[in-house]
């Protein structure tokens, strides 16, 4: 976490929102290809906030990525540099426990390649 504590579980879910399904899309495919993600769900969510003096409703899209944490600088990088949100949120959560296969599965998908 920038300047913050490091996650200390070996494996995290990251979630940040887009203002299109096909900007989620376009993002969820970055961070496949650069094997900073495993998996990234979509889905339409509708966030009510403040933004600027400014209540705000609108829809957008949820993306949930399963990650390793030690990936997390970079992934958080690569969400910063491809966003279009001023300040996108940037979330990530620690997995206490999960499925072991399924977390080998993570393992392996977000692995270095070649």
């Amino acid at each position: 976490m920038t300047g913050e504590a490091a996650l200390t579980s070996p494996f995290c879910l990251v979630t940040t929102t887009c203002e299109t399904e096909a900007s989620a899309r376009s993002l969820a495919t970055i961070l496949l290809t650069a094997h900073l993600a495993a998996c990234v769900q979509i889905m339409p969510v509708r966030s009510l906030y403040s933004w600027q003096g400014e209540l705000r409703d609108e829809a957008e899209a949820l993306l949930l990525i399963k990650a390793k944490s030690a990936d997390w600088p970079a992934l958080e990088a690569a969400i910063r540099a491809a966003h279009s949100y001023e300040v996108p949120e940037i979330l990530a959560f620690e997995i206490a426990a999960g499925h072991a296969p399924y977390l080998a599965w993570i393992a392996e998908s977000t692995a270095p390649r070649g």
